[in-house]
């Protein structure tokens, strides 16, 4: 399986696609096979930087802030699609902020004019919000540039991404197949885009375990409606009815969205893990294969983080006199 010093990446998400990109800045030889280009789970994303629902805490913790740091920097260039946006994450019951929002640019609570009827607390900060379908494309255009390629290819198990040095696992869900690792599971998102009626801020409902959520980010002309968390379920097919209670909930938040026109429906699975897998492991051949996958919801706000710890564990390999 070994193969000089090429490193094949396998899966084309955001944390391939993050991943790939640090392993050919740093001058590897890198390869990215994926069945789909870009992933189409990252392409449906939201998405809002914030480290939601995903363990290990201490690890997130570095990983997000880690992300967080580079993000915002990227939005310094409005072709990236990040942008450091203002809003409210808003609570019906008093919630109290979760302590990575503390640490963001203006945070402060809300006052109760400041909030939608029906919510009894809230918080204004400002983060990154990313445009998946453009970030992705700056990311392949990033890729390109350090000389990676990319092959789209379905692969029957992780040993058909051979012949490599080392094979960076980035599958998500594909983990459960590729590795017969029965930890991940899918968590249905489904989110409406529509066009922007005037927003100029984000809002976010803290809905707790609720399948049903309450969001919206807008990326200039448009607006990103969430959204739904199905525990289990990893249908892609478009739910009407969910888009039109998504639309409802929204409009009763921000009335100027019931106007917006709809332009299309992105659906995803969240690949989802008991823990967030970023280790590597050698194989009996002397294959080095590095995990990175498990992420839920948070791919895009653990994807820097991860995709160096990741690069690390590659160059320790190479480091390794084995």
């Amino acid at each position: 399986m070994t193969a000089g010093g090429r490193v094949v990446v396998v899966g084309a998400g955001v944390a391939g696609l993050t991943t790939a990109v640090v392993l050919a800045e740093a001058r590897a030889s890198v390869h990215v096979i994926a069945e789909q280009v870009p992933g189409v789970t990252s392409l449906a994303a939201g998405a809002m930087w914030g480290p939601y629902l995903v363990e290990p805490k201490d690890k997130v913790n570095r990983w997000g802030q880690r992300s967080l740091e580079v993000f915002r920097k990227l939005a310094e260039d409005p072709s990236t699609g990040v942008r450091l946006t203002s809003g409210i994450e808003a609570s019906r019951t008093a919630e109290a902020p979760p302590d990575w929002a503390t640490t963001l640019p203006g945070f402060r609570p809300c006052e109760t004019a400041e909030l939608p009827a029906g919510f009894s607390t809230g918080y204004r900060f400002t983060v990154p919000l990313i445009d998946m379908p453009t970030y992705l494309a700056y990311l392949r255009r990033r890729l390109d540039a350090a000389g990676g390629t990319v092959e789209r290819r379905r692969l029957a198990s992780l040993e058909d991404a051979g012949p490599a040095a080392v094979i960076v696992n980035c599958t998500g869900l594909g983990a459960k197949n590729l590795l017969t690792d029965p930890d991940p599971w899918p968590i249905r998102g489904q989110h409406v885009v529509v066009t922007n009626p005037g927003l100029t801020e984000f809002f976010s409902e803290d809905t707790g375990p609720s399948p049903d959520l309450l969001c919206f980010y807008l990326h200039g002309d448009t607006v990103v409606l969430g959204g739904t968390a199905i525990d289990g379920e990893g249908d892609l097919t478009a739910d009407y009815k969910a888009a039109a209670n998504i639309l409802a909930r929204c409009a009763e938040v921000e009335p100027r969205l019931a106007e917006a026109r709809v332009l299309e429906h992105r659906i995803g699975a969240r690949p989802t893990c008991s823990a967030v897998r970023v280790e590597a492991e050698r194989w009996e051949d002397a294959t080095v294969v590095v995990h990175n996958y498990g992420h839920g919801g948070a791919g895009v706000t653990l994807s820097w983080g991860c995709a160096e710890e990741a690069a690390n564990l590659v160059a320790a390999d190479r480091r390794d006199p084995r």
